[in-house]
């Protein structure tokens, strides 16, 4: 098992969440149950299946939550890049987050290759 608070791509995912928190609370109140619940949902499925795949047994199932928690950084990915489109947040805000999710999704891939070996 691996300590949460020592992995970085979790960290890094957890400070993503809560950017995206802050994001959206200034979105219109008529995306509550659209992109706003959306952006938070895939958000907070990143460190979530970091975490759950970090208290597997195997390196093998670590690396499956790994590739489940690196497919919601693509659909919160193209829903930062959807909100800059429908102008519900400008790019100067969103960009340093979307930013971050590539980095989270190069961390993602590298921490496969290395639970491979």
């Amino acid at each position: 098992m691996h300590k949460l608070e020592d992995l970085k791509i979790w960290n890094k995912a957890m400070e993503v969440a809560e950017e995206v928190y802050l994001l959206t609370e200034n979105f219109p109140k008529e995306e509550k149950f659209g992109l706003i619940s959306q952006l938070r949902r895939s958000a907070v499925s990143i460190p979530s299946n970091i975490a759950e795949g970090a208290g597997r047994n195997t390196n093998g199932e670590f690396r499956n939550f790994l590739g489940i928690s690196n497919g919601s950084s693509y659909e919160l990915y193209t829903q930062l890049l959807l909100s800059i489109k429908l102008n519900l947040r400008p790019e100067s805000l969103v960009n340093p987050i979307l930013s971050k999710v590539i980095e989270l999704q190069k961390m993602s891939y590298a921490l496969i290759k290395s639970l491979e070996k």
